[in-house]
């Protein structure tokens, strides 16, 4: 049975992650640092899904899951290296997924330096723990941002990613630079991931569809940036969840450093997306329209053909029927 860290363990793509691959058999350990960017009892609600007990959490306490006998979790920032050192150590993990991040492009342009902490250093507090324990394969979170705002479309692997616009974007990009000199000096297999606009059951408060759909059932305007003429390439988040499993659990390439767009590669013009939310919800939106914001780009679109030939990834949701399963969820959601 191969062991797995997940690192954001209770995060978006995390805590989806980390039950695919418990019911799929693996031994998981989590870890979280259970941060306030935002609402905390998103995260808690997660804890008994996965047979932890909810209540005071201390950091470097491990938990022993009383629904799964193949998971633990523990409280943990990794900007804690030494703590990280101790964990990989005892744990010997086989596989490393590192979700673990502060997300948000806006966010970031206020407040660059925990994006410097948590998604550079501790990025590299993650991936040296790794090799020196031997880890055989290192998988990470990079986003679609990299691509900076492209007016070729679709995004391919190949597109140069010099011109991030945002912070957020940079740190990514950083991520995928380290990587790319731990495959080289140290012989560590890494395969980096490149995320685009996932969405769907306990996603994050910050974003567009859980607002969208927040404000739009409770008859509060919402902001549209650019009059709406934006497009993103949503990606149902158990599309996304199948993919990065694939990765985990198939031998894929054989390079030692890899990086691949995993979205649905069908990009859906934002006032189309809130048409969609209007449709599930039964009420229709009350918009006011802003200029683009920095930091803000026009369009995404994943090219997934490299993904799909090396790991036969295929998105299977539409985005009718994942804004549906959304709503659905979010009308049980712990924070309403």
């Amino acid at each position: 049975m191969k062991k797995v860290l997940v690192t954001g363990a209770l995060g978006f793509i995390g805590f989806h992650l980390t039950e695919k691959l418990l019911k799929e058999g693996y031994e998981v350990v989590g870890i979280d640092v259970i941060n306030s960017y935002y609402d905390i009892r998103l995260k808690y609600a997660k804890l008994p899904v996965l047979g932890i007990a909810e209540g005071a959490m201390w950091p470097n306490v491990m938990h022993q899951s009383t629904k799964y006998p193949n998971f633990k979790f523990s409280k943990v920032d990794i900007g804690d290296r030494y703590y990280l050192e101790k964990l990989f150590e005892s744990e010997k993990f086989d596989t490393v997924c590192n979700l673990a991040a502060q997300a948000g492009v806006q966010y970031s342009i206020a407040n660059p330096h925990t994006y410097a902490t948590n998604n550079i250093s501790g990025f590299v507090n993650i991936i040296d723990a790794s090799r020196h324990h031997g880890v055989k394969h290192f998988v990470y979170a990079s986003s679609s941002s990299v691509y900076g705002d492209r007016d070729e479309v679709p995004f391919r692997e190949t597109d140069n990613v010099d011109n991030p616009i945002s912070l957020y974007a940079a740190s990514k990009k950083a991520d995928e630079l380290m990587a790319h000199s731990y495959s080289h000096l140290f012989d560590l297999k890494t395969t980096g991931l490149r995320f685009f606009t996932v969405y769907g059951p306990w996603g994050r408060p910050d974003m567009a569809p859980y607002i969208f759909v927040k404000n739009i059932r409770e008859g509060n305007q919402i902001t549209v940036f650019n009059n709406g003429n934006l497009e993103r390439d949503f990606t149902y988040v158990l599309d996304i969840v199948d993919g990065v499993f694939r990765v985990i659990d198939q031998k894929g390439s054989d390079n030692k450093y890899e990086v691949y767009n995993i979205g649905n590669s069908n990009p859906v013009n934002l006032n189309d997306f809130i048409a969609t939310i209007e449709d599930a919800v039964g009420k229709k939106a009350i918009i006011q329209y802003k200029p683009l914001r920095e930091g803000d780009v026009i369009r995404t679109y994943s090219d997934i053909t490299k993904l799909r030939n090396d790991y036969g990834y295929e998105p299977k949701i539409n985005i009718k029927e994942g804004i549906e399963k959304f709503v659905a969820w979010y009308l049980n959601s712990p924070l309403i």
